[in-house]
């Protein structure tokens, strides 16, 4: 599963918020972190080139002080760590860098050094959700730093919610859910939102209509419940402590919304596609809205192979 776990970090607070996540999520998979940090590569005319070199060798000089104090951090909450500065594109850089090492995850902060804006994840952040092809964790940003302490706190996830559609692909967040709730000791909510059918738009709405929607609406809610249930009673759930959540809702996101702030929810896990999900796209839309309007930390998995393409040599090491 996750295994390989790419860490990106800016030298910020906020990015450093991530660190208790790393060690919540490497803990139960026994993985091994790269920590990375992207220098931005400036663009100079000849005569400013030897200070610019002057510049990068004292940037890498930092960068790789503050990556041995993360990396000795994460060792010694027991944490495999490697650790790796380099120059380039910072958001090419990274997604680059996850492909080529076949990482299994990225776990990133919703902002970094550019500070919280109005919107909920960086340009940064959104650009290697949108290039990366593999899961990723987004954990939201706040800007109190983070103690060595917290990096052992545990349990860190007591709850986690998965919303399923029912489709094997929205099943694929259940084995990596499974293994941090027994590591985790966490209660597992699975929820199946039933949809409201939207029928013709006639002012008043005809009688048949809402009798037809009923119908539907209660057929839906029928087989969802039977669904629930029997995930209930799949093996590898035996001994979590799982509840599930039949909810029915004109616009079952904002339902979802409403639930993870109802049950205090620690961490939202998704599938990057549901049943109605198109390969074109690396997210489905439920899966967007998540990442911009969130406001728990968010677990995509990923469930479409990487692509094979060339990598473009954005970046290097010095």
């Amino acid at each position: 599963m996750f295994d390989t776990i790419l860490v990106p970090l800016d030298g910020s607070q906020m990015a450093d918020c991530v660190l208790p996540h790393v060690v919540a999520i490497a803990s139960p998979f026994n993985a091994e972190v790269t920590l990375l940090r992207m220098l931005e590569k400036n663009n100079t005319i000849p005569s400013t080139q030897l200070f610019d070199l002057l510049n990068w060798q004292i940037n890498k000089t930092k960068a790789t002080l503050y990556l041995e104090k993360i990396k000795g951090l994460l060792q010694k909450s027991g944490i495999q760590a490697r650790m790796m500065a380099m120059e380039g594109l910072v958001a090419e850089g990274i997604a680059e860098y996850a492909q080529s090492r076949g990482m299994k995850l990225i776990i990133l902060s919703s902002h970094g050094r550019s500070g919280l804006t109005q919107w909920g994840i960086s340009s940064i952040t959104h650009k290697v959700i949108l290039s990366a092809q593999t899961s990723l964790l987004i954990v939201r940003a706040h800007p109190s730093g983070v103690r060595a302490s917290e990096l052992t706190r545990t349990p860190l996830y007591q709850r986690i919610l998965a919303p399923l559609d029912g489709s094997q692909r929205a099943e694929n967040v259940l084995p990596i859910i499974t293994q941090l709730a027994r590591f985790h000791k966490s209660q597992v909510h699975l929820v199946h939102a039933v949809k409201t059918p939207e029928m013709a738009r006639q002012m008043p709405t005809a009688r048949e209509d809402t009798d037809l929607a009923t119908r539907v609406v209660a057929r839906n809610r029928e087989e969802a419940g039977r669904y629930l249930e029997q995930l209930k009673s799949r093996s590898y759930l035996e001994n979590i402590a799982v509840q599930t959540h039949l909810i029915n809702s004109e616009n079952a996101t904002v339902a979802l919304h409403q639930l993870a702030e109802q049950e205090h929810i620690d961490l939202v896990a998704l599938s990057a596609h549901g049943y109605s999900g198109n390969h074109q796209w690396p997210y489905g839309s439920m899966v967007n809205n998540f990442i911009t309007y969130g406001k728990t930390p968010l677990l995509i998995v990923q469930d479409l192979p990487a692509r094979q393409e060339p990598m473009s040599s954005q970046t290097q090491g010095r």
